[in-house]
């Protein structure tokens, strides 16, 4: 199969669509269950490139949940705690594959965000990863490969319409790469930027103290960084994208979108919200509202009398703006990538406020000497990548 014909493209409108190759050439692609459509391949194969590099950077299977052509989060398949698996909503006795913990971790990023998200796995889907797939709301996922027991796990997923793309991963995209836009043909190389530790060998704060995890969590934040819509910012830990800021015209804005979403991420693990009694029967979206409104300075809107009683069993405390605070003080040891230049000091002290202690930014801007400077009043180990990734 060398074409594929969409059901309409970005928009109802836009039609006809397909997706072929140029040269007459075999898809690298097989679609087993579904239809996908043009956003669903745009994320695929976006994502697709981020765990393949991923893993081959890290040598950890990895996964990506992917919204409208960037990642809501990324994540290695390192170990859930015993937190992790109440914040994601795990079965207690759920067997659980290294992959499947790495699409279980990338999926709690930001779980809002990953309503309806597309899946990418860099290994084999199994039929844990699978059971995960089948209780959240996704609309597809791409994979070197699946299991029978996985393959039949989702073909009963949205009424049997669940879209399966599998991927040839020895597949090699041509050195150059063409796009459309009002009728005029763009053309430029493939990102074909190797991102690995040698890219953090220039720190150039006073603390040059970078261990194994910090490293390994600066390679996840510059791989999702460059697959995600620019300008951006990543927020990491422990292997895991916590924040994402995505397509932000001001870098303080991106780094500010990005460490509110990582403060979201540990306000979920705060004890009140760990506490919250829900109602028997209630679905992982709602449950994900609930937290999120309630975490939020709108948290009237889930306890007020009469509303509160369809979500909870009995009526939580508020959690204080006070508490919040003192909640996210704590964090520590968070990773912080930008796929371009700090221009000013002030997303540095903007990131410290979310915990972040390593920063991985290409620099060449010329208040560089301002942007260490306020790193290192915050004893903070910073590298210069000297490699800018914008993605559009």
């Amino acid at each position: 199969m060398n074409e594929f014909e969409l059901k309409y493209g970005c928009n109802p409108n836009q039609k006809p669509a397909r997706i072929y190759m140029k040269d007459g050439s075999e898809l690298p692609v097989a679609i087993l269950n579904g239809r996908p459509g043009y956003i669903n391949f745009l994320d695929a194969l976006n994502s697709w490139q981020l765990v393949k590099e991923l893993k081959e950077a890290t040598g950890l299977p990895s996964a990506a949940s992917f919204k409208h052509v960037s990642p809501a989060g990324a994540a290695v398949g390192l170990p859930l705690s015993e937190t992790d698996k109440k914040i994601y909503f795990v079965e207690p006795d759920a067997e659980l594959s290294p992959i499947a913990c790495a699409y279980i971790r990338a999926r709690g990023a930001d779980r809002l965000c990953s309503y309806g998200d597309w899946a990418a796995l860099s290994d084999i889907c199994d039929a844990a990863t699978a059971s995960y797939l089948k209780a959240e709301v996704s609309d597809g996922v791409i994979a070197p490969g699946y299991t029978d027991e996985a393959l039949e796990i989702l073909r009963t997923k949205k009424k049997g319409n669940y879209n399966v793309v599998q991927i040839d991963p020895n597949y090699v995209p041509a050195e150059q790469e063409c796009k459309d836009v009002f009728g005029i043909t763009f053309e430029q190389g493939h990102n074909n930027f190797k991102i690995d530790e040698e890219l953090l060998k220039n720190i150039v704060t006073e603390n040059h103290d970078l261990p194994r995890q910090a490293q390994i969590d600066m390679i996840v934040a510059l791989i999702t960084l460059k697959y995600t819509q620019s300008n951006s910012v990543c927020y990491v830990k422990d292997g895991q994208a916590i924040g994402v800021g995505a397509g932000q015209q001001s870098r303080i804005h991106c780094t500010r979108l990005a460490g509110s979403k990582a403060d979201n991420w540990y306000l979920r693990q705060h004890p009140k919200v760990l506490g919250l009694d829900f109602v028997d029967g209630i679905r992982r979206p709602d449950r994900d509202n609930a937290i999120d409104i309630y975490t939020s300075d709108e948290f009237e809107d889930v306890l007020a009398d009469g509303v509160w009683q369809k979500i909870f069993k009995t009526r939580p405390e508020v959690l204080t703006t006070e508490e919040k605070k003192a909640w996210i003080a704590t964090q520590s040891g968070v990773t912080c990538g930008s796929d371009a230049f700090f221009p000013f000091g002030d997303n540095v002290e903007r990131a410290r406020k979310s915990g972040v202690h390593y920063i991985a930014e290409p620099g060449g801007s010329i208040r560089d000497d301002h942007v260490i400077e306020t790193a290192n009043k915050y004893g903070m180990t910073m590298c210069f990548t000297g490699m800018r990734l914008f993605h559009h």
